[in-house]
């Protein structure tokens, strides 16, 4: 079991290092601004006896800072997931994610490889449970994190290695043509198997080059210049 029981990463691990800006991470995930942000630093919400604070979900390496690991990353695409289906209030996200917990303790659940087994089985049936909802409500969003946890790839001890961002409408037959790695260009989203920064390739379109020059250029098909554009150009709520 070991490292992947556990979930021990060492300090000086790339994944775990802090890397990405909140409006860097929400930009990947296509996620908006403020949800990222209370996501990993929490918010001050109104009650009828005043103001409460809400505790972050996930825990960051520099809390002070605001800065995002590759982990956190991951861990906030798998939640992403949860909200765009039914926007289930950030309370009950949490219900339901210490009742995973408490199965099998980790400092990042949502990045857990047991999350995509028995975590994953615990937390829709805790959901179900909190808002009550219909089996098939249960597998809807079974079938969307399942898509989500697709998109990660993970070394021989189960730890997070690559992360596939979703570039069109979030459905599982997405091609995955970008991939954000922590041990490539310094963890910013590339063409696979280039290590071309879809950042660069996205530049100079805006400069006025076309999709088939710039395929000719990198000497790479279509596709994976368009999705290059698609994840630095095309940001969409969750």
């Amino acid at each position: 079991m070991g490292r992947r029981a556990n979930f021990i990463i060492q300090s000086d691990d790339p994944r775990e290092l802090p890397a990405y800006s909140i409006r860097e991470g929400a930009h990947y995930l296509r996620i908006p601004v403020a949800t990222l942000r209370s996501w990993v630093l929490g918010r001050y919400y109104p009650t009828e006896s005043g103001p409460r604070f809400f505790e972050p979900i996930i825990d960051l390496p520099d809390q002070h800072r605001g800065v995002l690991s590759f982990i956190n990353l991951v861990e906030a695409h798998v939640l992403a997931a949860i909200r765009r289906k039914h926007r289930l209030p950030l309370p009950q996200v949490r219900q339901a994610l210490h009742y995973v917990e408490k199965q099998f303790p980790s400092k990042h659940p949502l990045a857990d490889q047991r999350f995509e087994t028995d975590g994953l089985n615990l937390f829709v049936q805790k959901w179900g449970q909190l808002i009550n909802i219909s089996q098939y409500g249960q597998l809807a969003i079974r079938r969307l994190l399942e898509a989500h946890l697709r998109r990660i790839e993970r070394d021989p001890d189960g730890l997070p290695t690559r992360l596939y961002p979703f570039t069109r409408k979030f459905e599982p037959e997405e091609p995955r043509v970008v991939v954000i790695d922590p041990f490539v260009s310094f963890g910013r989203p590339v063409i696979v198997g280039t290590g071309i920064p879809t950042a660069v390739v996205a530049e100079r379109y805006k400069a006025g080059e076309t999709i088939d020059e710039l395929a000719q250029d990198y000497g790479y098909q279509r596709l994976g210049i368009e999705e290059a554009i698609r994840c630095e150009l095309q940001v969409h709520a969750a």
